[in-house]
Order: C-alpha cells, then sequence, then structure tokens
C-alpha cells in the first residue's frame, strides 16, 4: 500500500516528513527512490509518468500536487483511477493573500507610480473611492469564491462569474456565455480565476477586452494559456486597457525578448500567488484515502469530461 510523491523534490522531502509522522504505516517514497510499482496505491505528482496505466497496475488513486490539472495528459491515467486536485486549505489562503494585494494594488496605481519612481517623477495621481470600484472574478470554484470573501471586507462592488449559476453573499453572480457581456461591462478590475480548459484557452482576447470599460485592470492568476498576449498589448496601446499584472505566463518563464518585461503597464511576477503546503496538503491527502477506502464522495475529484 505505497504512498509515491513525484513532483518538486524538496518540497517532497518535507511531504515525507509529515506523512511519516501522521501514516507511519503507509510506506512512502519520492520518485526516484527504489519502490516495487506493483505495491504502489497512491501517488501525488505535477506530471503523471506517460507509462503510467502499465508500470503501476494496482494504483487507486492519483492526487496532482497543484490546484489544477491542466498539465496532466488525462489520457494517461485510466479512468478507474480517480484524480483529485489539491484542496488544502494553504493553497485558498495564499491565493487570496495575493489576489487582495494584486486588487489594491491596481486600485491604487501602483503600476503608475512605479513606473513614475523610474522616471524620477513626483505625481498625484487621481484616486477612487473602493465603493466606487467594480471588481470582477472570472470563475465561482473554491478559490474564486474564497477571493471574493476576502474582498468583501472593502466595499468593493464586487461580481463574479462561472460556467454554471453561483450565489454568493454580497455578489452579484452572472452565469453562462449568455450573461457574460454583462459581467465584464461591470469590472473596472478584472481577476481571472478561471481552469485552463479547450473552452478557456485564449478567453483573454481583444473580444473580451472589448467588452470591459474603458481604462479597465487585468489581473491574470489562473493559467498563461487563458492570455493572448498580443491582445493585451493592442488593448493597452488602444487605452482600452489601463494596466494588467501577470502571475502566470506561458511558457513559464517568458523569453527574455518578450514585450511584457519591459512594459511599464504590465507588472510580472513568477507564478508565485498561492503554493502547496506539505503540511496541510498531507492532512488533506489522508482525509482523502480515508474517504476512498470507506466510499464516499472525494473532495476535488477532477471531471474528466469539463477538465477540471
Amino acid at each position: 500500500m505505497t504512498f509515491v510523491y513525484k513532483g518538486n523534490v524538496a518540497r517532497g522531502r518535507e511531504w515525507a516528513v509529515h506523512f511519516g509522522k501522521r501514516a507511519p504505516a503507509i510506506p512512502f517514497h519520492l520518485w526516484g527512490e527504489p519502490f516495487d510499482p506493483a505495491d504502489v496505491r497512491y501517488l501525488a505528482v505535477w506530471e503523471p509518468p506517460p507509462d503510467l496505466a502499465t508500470t503501476m497496475p494496482n494504483l487507486e488513486l492519483v492526487f496532482s500536487v497543484g490546484a489544477g490539472v491542466d498539465q496532466f495528459d488525462l489520457s494517461i491515467v485510466p479512468d478507474h483511477i480517480p484524480l483529485v486536485r489539491m484542496l488544502e486549505p494553504g493553497i485558498a489562503e495564499g491565493m487570496v493573500e495575493y489576489v487582495t494585494m494584486a486588487v489594491l494594488g491596481l486600485h491604487r496605481d501602483l503600476i503608475g507610480y512605479v513606473g513614475q519612481q523610474r522616471q524620477a517623477r513626483w505625481e498625484i495621481l487621481s484616486q477612487r473611492p473602493t465603493a466606487e470600484r467594480r471588481v470582477g472574478v472570472l470563475g465561482l470554484g473554491q478559490l474564486g469564491q474564497a477571493v471574493l470573501d476576502r474582498l468583501r471586507h472593502f466595499t468593493f462592488q464586487l461580481s463574479g462569474w462561472n460556467r454554471s449559476p453561483r450565489v454568493l453573499p454580497g455578489v452579484t453572480t452572472y452565469a453562462g456565455d449568455a450573461e457574460l457581456p454583462a459581467f465584464l461591462a461591470g469590472c473596472d478590475i478584472l481577476v481571472c480565476l478561471l481552469p485552463l480548459t479547450d473552452s478557456t484557452r485564449g478567453v483573454l482576447n481583444a473580444k473580451l477586452f472589448a467588452q470591459l470599460p474603458r481604462g479597465a485592470m487585468l489581473l491574470n492568476v489562473g493559467r498563461g494559456g487563458h492570455l493572448v498576449d498580443a491582445d493585451l498589448i493592442s488593448a493597452l496601446d488602444s487605452g482600452q486597457l489601463q494596466a494588467a499584472m501577470l502571475d502566470v505566463m506561458e511558457p513559464e518563464p517568458p523569453r527574455p525578448d518578450h514585450p511584457f518585461w519591459a512594459d511599464p503597464r504590465i507588472l510580472l511576477t513568477p507564478h508565485i500567488a498561492a503554493f502547496t503546503h506539505p503540511s496541510t496538503a498531507v492532512d488533506f491527502v489522508l482525509d482523502t484515502i480515508r474517504r476512498h477506502r470507506a466510499g464516499e464522495d472525494l473532495p476535488g475529484l477532477v471531471d474528466r469530461a469539463r477538465g477540471y
């Protein structure tokens, strides 16, 4: 009944310590260590090995060590094996912290002031009250809901869009393609927290930007594949967008000559919004294993048809 971790080695060593304390009866191995593949029942992985189905014939559960599974080739994991996204609370708290920081930074013209500093300019920019600033979140899963719950404390006008309907306190919600234009029209700051699927790839494009209020701002903490880079530059050049903050790119890191590096209207961070914390991740994994053994519903179970 072996558990194998395949991912960042340093974090994997932390997983091993916490696993040993909480579940000493379950053998734990890092990828690359010797183990019998036939004994592996549980695998935590960023990207699964291509020969997964043949080398681990008794595998019962596969965990993504991240909040998403867009990095997976889902065909590698046999249909009968549940694939579970990481829902440990450290990811949500990290995302809430980052998005709160970024939304407040965009609201208070941080990118503009950074640009002024580079030019040795001391100039006060106009400021809007939070109650007059409209913030919208694309994607109302666990992370999107947690972000909106925290932003409610700042009196922003909050809205959210999701593929299927959601009801959230203090948030005007929209659902489905038909309601997307109305949602976008009310976003001074747009936060992308969508999963990356075939239907959402390239969703942050010229057509979407044109439906935002002129001078809107973008925060992408979803995936780099959501954004059409050239369309963002065009929207900034035309004044349709004022600024953008991006924590994700495709590929990562962007090439050295990518125009985003030097653009004063764009602030980049290197995919640091949220991390999996080994301690709470192990707690989540062990609870999910318990649920699986008991035949209970699994939190974070991936719907393969939807891709998340």
